[in-house]
């Protein structure tokens, strides 16, 4: 049986009913682990042997009670802190660094006594969409390695989809999380901003960033967020952005996606076409946010207080400059010089306040949407998985890949992305449902119900 392409829910089930062990789930994963890592570098750091003595210790305590998560091996993504092991960001200006803490998320993951397999690969401080801007090398996409696995949850999306986690923790500025899911063919849920405790999540952009989740379905999903699932019979109300499909989006991930909301609306769902005609501005508000977010929060790494110092600086100016320059990688260097440029003197006003009041337009779009309907349904991503390089010299084309996703955190919505087909190659394709702010018990329903009428698993 491979025990590493179950479902936590159906390894639960397994585990109770004392058919399995927990250390045969996480030999099991292991050894994936073993066999692929090398090749698709989901993670940078592994705590397999702790993962072991943990999973010998829970095998001592199976009994009918277990919980959901108990005895289920998860990745986190090497933006959120532990206690054990370092945390880099994927960054070399955080090399070394220990965190003293472990993050609410992972605590609360480890108190349900599930086992954390190791800490994964992303783009260098969550800033990227393909999996490729890490001090670590790029990730790998599991279903074709030639192609990128989507960012900046690029770890923790490749090791759900290649068995080398059953789930992971991401996390999701402007779609770091349902983007790679669209890519892999797995789940990803992002949670109302504010829903999970950011502490211990490290900082990009403060206003955006949500710690979220990957798994195989949407079950899994809700067991990590709340352990809150029930199936509903309850129609479901879905608007369909018009904006949301016209020049940018290529037609074979158009007509799936369309072909998908056909479907629901044959099988119980109401689906009307809506307006949001703010979202054009999405994109370019979204950058200058976020890159003026990032400005202010990567401030800190400086040299002085932890992570890489350079060696050859002579004075406390040249450390700074020398320390940062050889610190972060490119992208992060390129966001970090456009927020400065949107916060400096002259015009502040003219892009970052603009983009806020912008920001303020687009969660109005949905706030009127929702008084008529339940959930809005788009594209998870506008064209297939990039083959790696394909569009790292181009960083504009790489910021278009959020086009679909930015709204939801610039509006501060729970959404989740799941599978609704594939291409003509075989690359899975990424519907995304964006609900109600704390509003993700209806949001995990739809997805489950939506999830089972497409009848798709990776």
């Amino acid at each position: 049986m491979e025990l590493h392409r179950l479902p936590i829910h159906e390894l639960h089930d397994l585990l109770r009913k004392g058919e399995i062990k927990v250390s045969e789930i996480l030999e099991d994963v292991i050894a994936v682990i073993e066999e692929r890592e090398k090749e698709i570098n989901a993670y940078i750091s592994l705590f397999l042997e702790e993962a072991r003595e943990k999973a010998l210790e829970l095998d001592e305590k199976l009994n009918e009670d277990i919980q959901f998560l108990f005895g289920i091996p998860v990745a986190v993504k090497d933006n959120i802190v532990m206690d054990i092991g370092e945390t880099t960001c994927a960054s070399r200006i955080l090399l070394g660094y220990k965190a003293p803490y472990t993050a609410t998320a992972v605590k609360k993951l480890t108190e349900k006594n599930a086992i954390i397999t190791g800490k994964t690969n992303l783009d260098e401080f969550a800033m990227g969409s393909t999996g490729e801007y890490s001090h670590f090398g790029p990730t790998r996409n599991p279903l074709a390695p030639e192609r990128v696995v989507g960012g900046s949850s690029s770890g923790s999306a490749a090791a759900v989809a290649a068995g080398e986690a059953i789930a992971a923790l991401g996390s999701d500025t402007g779609g770091s999380v349902r983007l790679p899911a669209a890519y892999t063919g797995t789940v990803g849920f992002k949670p109302t901003y504010g829903r999970i405790s950011r502490y211990g999540l490290v900082a990009f952009a403060s206003s955006l960033d949500q710690i979220s989740v990957i798994t195989r379905d949407v079950r899994d999903a809700a067991i990590i967020f709340e352990e809150i699932f029930s199936e509903s019979l309850r129609s479901f109300k879905i608007g369909l952005p018009s904006e949301y499909f016209v020049e940018g989006i290529e037609p074979e991930i158009r007509d799936k996606v369309l072909k998908a909301a056909e479907l629901l609306a044959q099988n119980g769902f109401t689906v009307k076409e809506i307006s949001m005609p703010h979202t054009r501005y999405a994109v370019a508000v979204y950058y200058l946010i976020a890159t003026s977010e990032a400005s202010s929060n990567l401030a800190r790494y400086d040299g002085v207080r932890y992570g890489f110092r350079a060696p050859d600086a002579e004075d406390l100016d040249s450390l700074y400059e020398l320390t940062r320059t050889g610190g972060f990688g490119e992208e992060v260097k390129r966001r970090i010089m456009m927020g400065t440029f949107a916060l400096s003197a002259g015009y502040y006003e003219a892009y970052y306040l603009k983009a806020q009041k912008a920001r303020r337009l687009i969660r109005e779009d949905f706030e009127r949407a929702f008084e008529d309907v339940d959930l809005i349904l788009a594209p998870t991503q506008p064209a297939p998985p990039p083959l790696i390089g394909e569009k790292i010299e181009d960083p504009l084309s790489v910021y278009l890949l959020d086009i679909y996703t930015v709204t939801a955190n610039l509006a501060g919505l729970p959404a989740i992305s799941i599978p609704c087909g594939k291409t003509e190659e075989g690359l899975p394709i990424g519907l995304q449902f964006i609900g109600r702010a704390f509003d993700e018990k209806t949001l995990l329903r739809a997805a489950a119900r939506a999830e089972a009428i497409f009848s798709f698993r990776s």
